[in-house]
């Protein structure tokens, strides 16, 4: 089976000295290809760092909600070298957030660099990878108002709800399901991911956060620690976990759901410029292979 990771952080600073063990495993592992979304100006230079060293890496640049009160104020101009020299870039992490986090953050100034990305990304013809907690409602309209997205909005970590998926998948939204899935009651996962059309489902564990709590094949997780911290993080690898949730979910084999939702990130990732051509091999026996 192949998978595709459509959502990841390999540049957080937790994990970010353990990447070469982390793809190598991961790819081990099945896992062809990893999206790895910047979050603010001080790591799309990484993003980018990482993604060269390793071809299965699709890189993502974007402002996350959380970082926005940081930004400078060229923060617009430098996204846009970014992706200048970047062709294979999609735009990530970008979105809104009314949660215990986003609520201290105020919420216009989130609308409005969020529409900035968005134009961006319309601009570029380049998919987009949202963020949102508790904002599904603003969420919607302001893509009803700026879309449709032809290139695709991915709603990361998707936990909205059932009955919003249809007006969602209108104006483009792929609903990419993570660990997170797990926290909510079987009975309201299980009716939102059937709510989903098969080509519109995306599978993805946003690690280093995202740990697969529930999961009959838990004992075969991957757990990756940060020196110093008891923390438990989560790893690419962990993808399959996912996967054998969100099938159990589904009533489908876990060979179809891989199949539809590796197809499904593959087609949405290969825009013009993207190097997904390459063969994943090269992440092991590549540029970085001194490292094993």
């Amino acid at each position: 089976m192949k998978l595709f990771d459509a959502h990841c952080h390999l540049q957080d600073p937790r994990i970010l000295n353990m990447v070469p063990n982390i793809i190598r495993s991961a790819v081990d592992r099945g896992v062809v290809h990893f999206a790895v979304n910047g979050v603010s100006e001080n790591d799309w230079q990484t993003v980018k760092e990482i993604s060269k060293n390793y071809p299965s890496v699709v890189p993502n640049f974007g402002l996350h909600p959380w970082f926005i009160s940081d930004r400078s104020p060229n923060w617009l101009k430098t996204l846009k070298e970014y992706f200048e020299a970047t062709p294979e870039a999609a735009v990530g992490e970008i979105g809104l957030d009314k949660g215990s986090v986003g609520k201290k953050i105020d919420f216009r100034d989130q609308v409005e660099v969020f529409r900035q990305q968005l134009c961006v990304a319309k601009e570029l013809k380049r998919p987009v990878s949202t963020h949102c907690v508790c904002a599904y409602g603003d969420l919607l309209e302001i893509l009803k108002s700026e879309g449709p997205f032809p290139n695709g909005i991915i709603l990361h970590s998707f936990l909205g709800p059932a009955e919003m998926v249809p007006e969602f998948a209108k104006l483009g939204a792929y609903f990419s399901f993570s660990g997170f899935l797990m926290s909510l009651k079987e009975s309201k996962a299980k009716k939102m991911v059937r709510s989903v059309p098969l080509e519109r489902i995306l599978l993805e564990t946003d690690a280093p956060d995202g740990f697969p709590t529930l999961c009959n094949s838990l004992e075969d997780a991957l757990v990756l620690t940060e020196e110093g911290s008891e923390e438990r993080l989560n790893h690419p690898a962990n993808i399959k976990a996912v996967l054998d949730y969100v099938a159990s979910l589904l009533e489908m084999s876990i060979e179809k759901l891989a199949d539809v939702s590796f197809s499904n990130a593959l087609n949405l990732f290969s825009f013009d410029g993207s190097k997904l051509g390459r063969c994943c091999s090269e992440v092991v026996s590549g540029s970085k292979r001194d490292e094993a």
